[in-house]
């Protein structure tokens, strides 16, 4: 199985100064790259352009200072862009043509294969790049004993920090999934509650206004220096750090969430949203960039299959309006939070029936059939004040606080 691992790396001055050489220069060849892909009659194949590489060396001296890898990882990421833009024209989308790339938009290397080397010597761990040297690494965990690392990426963050990213394959076998899962789970997404599950749990948005006031003041502040200035630079900074700020707290929060959900139950059943699309839709955008449900997937996705969960994704359509209990559509516009059927007269949170519906459709999607739990038993979060639905809550059984709060964020 393939994982990246992140690791902050400390170079000293010297170093520092030999990275970003190299990384500018990777910057020069991608422009290189690019032109020559524009003055073409017809595109060539990448191992073509990779293999004229050699003869470029000849007449620029800087590329004989980069590890030939490396430099071939910045052919392959020009054709990987051009990748990508032909599958979004081929979904429709406008696309135009690729940019050259700035200092500021460039600020990554990858060595692919060899060229890296993690040393551990007199218990200071290092990572020894090629052609230019052994950079102190923070090895806040370590790596599994049976992986083979395929390659390394070398990012400087705006901030100024830098990470080195370890691919990573695990020689380790699929873990096998249970055939007929006991704890199984639905959940629905939203911005008033971030996550409602079957559970009768309704997970809280984080609170982070006051790290969104610090960003707005500080970009606020940067709109009134000189561009390019000494103090416009080191108000960047602030504002660099107030980004990284609030996308750690964001992360951190996910992983936790994400863990707690792949580690306890042994079927997990999301809606397959299309959160780009979501975004994109007139009123209230920020509030859904911000859930950033698209990670919060991601993560779960990876997290069920490391823990031998069973991760289903099912179509949304219809999930709020559909009751639960007995199927029929009941049409509420989106101030309506309380579902009541009806038909059958069910009452409950919207949100819990939405999951409710996506557990279902969840457990028919690996032909198991429906739970033999009747929504109705925990359809209300156990924080609600409503009483018309039966609540069923465990004595002494811990709160999802304390549930999450063990979660080893991966």
């Amino acid at each position: 199985m393939h994982y990246n691992y992140k690791y902050r790396l400390t170079p000293p001055e010297a170093l520092e100064e030999e990275l970003l050489y190299h990384v500018d220069t990777c910057r020069q060849l991608y422009n290189h790259v690019l032109h020559l892909l524009n003055e073409a009659d017809n595109i060539p194949a990448r191992y073509e352009v990779q293999g004229r590489l050699p003869d470029l060396k000849s007449w620029w001296n800087d590329l004989g200072d980069v590890h030939s890898k490396v430099l071939q990882m910045v052919v392959k990421r020009v054709y990987d862009n051009l990748s990508t833009l032909k599958a979004q024209k081929e979904n429709g989308h406008t696309v135009g043509m690729l940019k050259w790339k700035p200092p500021r938009e460039y600020r990554s290397l990858t060595y692919n294969q060899s060229g890296f080397e993690l040393k551990n010597t007199s218990g200071r761990p290092t990572l020894w790049l090629s052609k230019i040297g052994e950079i102190p690494i923070r090895l806040h965990r370590d790596i599994p004993e049976n992986a083979t690392i395929k390659q390394v990426a070398v990012k400087r963050e705006p901030t100024g920090e830098w990470y080195a990213t370890f691919g990573i394959d695990v020689d380790e076998d699929t873990p096998e999934k249970p055939q007929n899962p006991e704890r199984v789970v639905g959940i629905d997404v939203g911005i008033l509650k971030y996550a409602h599950d079957t559970d009768g749990y309704a997970i809280e948005s984080p609170n982070f206004s006051e790290e969104r006031e610090r960003l707005e003041r500080a970009q606020r502040d940067l709109t009134r220096k000189e561009h390019g200035s000494t103090n416009w630079e080191k108000q960047r900074q602030i504002v660099a750090e107030c980004h990284a700020d609030l996308k750690r707290k964001r992360r951190d929060f996910l992983h936790k969430l994400s863990n707690y959900y792949a580690r306890e139950y042994d079927l997990v059943a999301v809606e397959d949203l299309d959160a780009k699309g979501l975004i994109e839709l007139p009123g209230n955008s920020r509030n859904r960039a911000g859930a950033a449900w698209g990670t919060f997937l991601r993560m779960l996705e990876y997290k069920c299959e490391r823990k031998e969960t069973h991760f289903v994704v099912v179509d949304p359509k219809n999930t709020t309006k559909e009751c639960a209990s007995c199927g029929v559509k009941t049409e509420k516009p989106l101030w309506v939070r309380e579902h009541s059927c009806p038909s059958c007269g069910f009452e409950a949170d919207r949100d819990a029936n939405a999951a409710w519906n996506i557990r279902s459709r969840g457990l028919e999607d690996i032909g198991v059939g429906y739970s033999e739990s009747t929504p109705v038993e925990t359809a209300l979060p156990t924080d609600t004040n409503l009483v018309s639905a039966k609540r069923v809550v465990e004595t002494g059984s811990p709160t999802l606080k304390e549930r999450t709060a063990s979660a080893v964020s991966e």
